[in-house]
């Protein structure tokens, strides 16, 4: 569809192709990685072609001259840790790009730290840095709600957030903020925040996975990096994944990614020091039950000491 001029009043019964609209912006290509990349999470993965599909729509309303406030579309994303909240906001972005919302489709994450300095005069040329760094993108702030720390008189968190709210207001249309955190301490922050829940369109809640698709993502991740479970071993982990999601600072897909990364360290220490020495390209690959069952939970119902707290925790 040629660009008509912006003066030219079109006739309603002008012909429109959403299809090839869809064809054209490359969309598709994003959605689909989205679905190859993230097991289940279908409520999101709605809301995101919902988002895309009025982006679309939006598009082709301004190539016909119809006239419409442009959409909000900064957005909060809210679950547990190991969701794949930045994994969305990193298709977000692309999709905001294919489509001509923003000029580079880059993402920049951020957490309180890179926002907020600790002594006056600080915050303002931090904050500042990171929004010029992700101008013409997505700026991906996580944990947002510790930027606002009332009971604290020298913090300066709300420096920040003040400076954050101009820009969310007068570049929306060279940058995309998208908040993310726990839903209760994101209520709370909104609450407290009222101009910034003002200049969020979309609330978008990510669920936490089943077992059932936990175990799917342990095997993709597995095969990513050229491994696989023995029968034996899917077996056990399937068994390791319910027990481990009762444990405190559990973190869906990123702690079986810390459990699949200890498994491999067992892995590699039974074929070093043990006595079979023809090894085969599937030793390599392949991780046993006992690399799963040697696992703290099983033994006292706790996580492994070798980093998963300290991981997730943060």
């Amino acid at each position: 569809m040629d660009e008509p001029s912006k003066n030219l009043i079109l006739p309603d019964d002008t012909p429109v192709d959403l299809d090839a609209e869809f064809r054209n912006s490359n969309i598709q290509e994003v959605l689909a990685k989205l679905d190859r990349e993230l097991i289940g999470l279908s409520p999101v993965k709605t809301r995101i072609r919902e988002t895309a599909a009025l982006l679309l729509v939006d598009r082709v309303r301004k190539k016909l001259n119809l006239s419409a406030v442009s959409p909000t579309l900064h957005m909060s994303f809210t679950g547990n840790p190991g969701t794949g909240k930045t994994t969305v906001a990193l298709r977000m972005a692309e999709i905001l790009h294919r489509l001509g919302y923003v000029r580079e489709g880059h993402l920049i994450s951020v957490t309180r730290d890179d926002l907020v300095g600790q002594y006056i005069g600080h915050t303002a040329p931090k904050t500042k840095e990171v929004i010029k760094k992700a101008m013409g993108g997505v700026l991906f702030i996580d944990e947002a709600y510790y930027l606002y720390k009332p009971e604290n008189e020298r913090d300066y968190g709300a420096e920040s957030i003040e400076i954050l709210l101009q820009i969310m207001e007068n570049n929306r249309d060279d940058l995309v903020v998208i908040l993310a955190g726990y839903k209760d301490r994101m209520d709370k922050f909104f609450h407290s925040n009222p101009g910034m829940r003002s200049r969020i369109a979309h609330h978008i809640d990510f669920p936490d996975y089943s077992a059932e698709e936990l175990l799917i993502i342990a095997k993709l991740m597995l095969a990513a990096q050229n491994y696989r479970f023995s029968p034996e071993a899917e077996k056990a982990f399937a068994e390791y994944i319910p027990l481990r999601m009762k444990l405190e600072h559990f973190a869906n897909a990123r702690s079986i990614r810390n459990a699949l990364d200890r498994a491999r360290m067992r892995q590699a220490n039974r074929l070093f020091a043990g006595a079979k020495k023809n090894l085969t390209k599937i030793d390599l690959m392949t991780i046993e039950a006992e690399e799963i069952f040697a696992s703290r939970v099983f033994k006292d119902g706790q996580v492994d000491l070798d980093g998963d707290e300290l991981t997730e925790e943060q």
